[in-house]
């Protein structure tokens, strides 16, 4: 890279190594390898260190990127990683799944005049260098303050309010319904995409700050919100998700060899049951399999279910490839895989044996009309299109809604007409006082980015009624 290339930033962007697809097809081995410290150094050297820069704009946490980029420039990766902490405490997670091209990296300078900087891979490059190399030295914190906050559900909400909240000073603990925390960190996305021994680490950089994590907590069985009050809890905030499978409601759907993608990635990443017969949870593994939907836990379910040995894997879209809401990655890196899509498709029904189990679908072609309640064309159905794919498995990822466990045992707390939490968009507060709630429970199913976001502002709102009042 010359000089003059910096400066213009005309410099080209440093591409990440990856496995190459005939080989990462068949394992669960991570597909992009990382950054070298002398490709994170020349990424980072093409950054423009603006003085209004956009990219911390499109950041939903506010990370200041050109601050720990720059660091990086400059070789001081334990200055970078301190620099990312004090807004992100999940920065190996974001770094692999954030949807960077639409949010930090879709308002990088650079990017409109050639390629974004990799903001994503500089931050997965401090992260893991840290991890692997760093000196374990953690940010400060303020002294105790003796108030205790209770945060229900471990996914990216609630442990970015633990980071937030235990940084203040306050007294932490997260409850978590799963064996293990991380939420659909660990149970949502595949090893592939995001390895579990970084979320575990993640969380155990939380723990090291002195958030408390308690596992197999069910919030709204085991407790309820109004007994987390009465043992001293005098603020929680809910992380809950969003994970009740959703269904299409065609004929034969309860036929053997049709299951939720919720069911089929818990079974693959939390539960480990790739490595089937080494750790007993078995797993579904079709041959011919095709995958309903066309959002990342689709691109997820179609990549899990190749590694798992299938002979074709088909995605099912009854949308064209624009309107398809999965990151630009994933469907590039499915596409390299061997994943097959049959857009502008739709299924009608399923067929199956004698002994109830799935052999095909019945499907019908799909053109394109006028835009819907989503901004996207409605898709239309073509007379006399109808044909028929054989499978043996079929993935639903059509979307999930609130899981209704908590909030029926909760009839004091608002919702709305699909069952989400009503809460302030600004701070996170609910109907309930004293109780914050953000993410997928609130929004529905959105990115990983997105529900820290929301953490960021209750972890404020929390800390500004504990210190003032609601």
């Amino acid at each position: 890279m010359t000089e003059k290339e910096k400066k213009k930033g005309k410099a080209p962007r440093v591409a990440m190594p990856e496995q190459k697809p005939e080989i990462r097809k068949r394992n669960f081995e991570e597909v992009p390898t990382g950054y070298t410290v002398a490709m994170a150094q020349e990424e980072a050297a093409r950054c423009l260190q603006c003085k209004k820069p956009g990219c911390v704009e499109g950041c939903p946490v506010s990370v200041d990127i050109p601050g720990f980029i720059n660091l990086i420039a400059k070789g001081d990766f334990t200055g970078a990683i301190r620099h990312v902490w004090t807004k992100n405490a999940l920065p190996a997670v974001c770094g692999r799944v954030c949807p960077q091209e639409i949010q930090c990296e879709g308002k990088c300078i650079v990017g409109k005049r050639g390629e974004p900087v990799a903001i994503g891979n500089l931050e997965r490059f401090v992260a893991d260098w840290e991890r692997e190399s760093g000196t374990g030295a953690l940010p400060p914190q303020a002294p105790a303050n003796g108030k205790k906050v209770a945060v229900v559900g471990s996914g990216p909400s609630g442990l970015t309010v633990a980071g937030d909240l235990i940084q203040k000073g306050y007294e932490v603990t997260v409850l978590e319904a799963f064996h293990k925390p991380g939420g659909v960190l660990v149970y949502g996305i595949p090893e592939f995409r995001l390895p579990k021994a970084i979320v575990a680490q993640e969380v155990n950089f939380l723990e090291r700050l002195g958030v408390k994590v308690e596992v197999n907590s069910v919030v709204g069985r085991t407790v309820s919100l109004d007994e987390l009050f009465e043992e001293g809890y005098q603020a929680v905030y809910l992380g809950v998700g969003a994970g009740l499978p959703r269904f299409m409601n065609l004929p034969g759907e309860n036929l053997i060899g049709i299951l939720s993608a919720n069911e089929y990635l818990t079974r693959a990443n939390l539960m480990k049951a790739y490595r089937y017969p080494d750790v007993d949870t078995p797993i579904p593994k079709g041959k011919n399999v095709v995958v309903l939907g066309a959002g990342n836990v689709a691109m997820d379910s179609a990549r899990t279910a190749m590694r798992l040995g299938a002979d074709s894997v088909k995605i099912v879209y009854r949308r064209s490839r624009d309107e398809m809401p999965a990151r630009g990655a994933e469907i590039h890196h499915a596409e390299e895989e061997g994943i097959e899509f049959f857009l502008l498709t739709n299924p009608t029904r399923f067929k199956g044996d004698d002994k109830g189990r799935l052999t095909g679908m019945e499907c019908l072609k799909m053109e394109l009309g006028e835009p819907d309640d989503s901004g996207r064309r409605r898709p239309i159905a073509i007379e006399g299109s109808e044909f028929h794919m054989d499978t043996d498995l079929v993935i639903v990822a059509v979307g999930s809604g609130a899981n209704p466990l908590l909030t029926q045992s909760t009839p004091d707390m608002a919702l709305n007409q699909w069952g989400y939490i009503v809460a302030d968009p600004e701070t996170g507060k609910t109907t309930k006082k004293g109780v914050w709630a953000g993410g997928d429970i609130v929004t529905g199913a959105a990115t990983v980015i997105l529900a820290m976001g929301a953490g960021r502002k209750a972890a404020d709102s929390i800390d500004q009624y504990l210190s003032w009042g609601w």
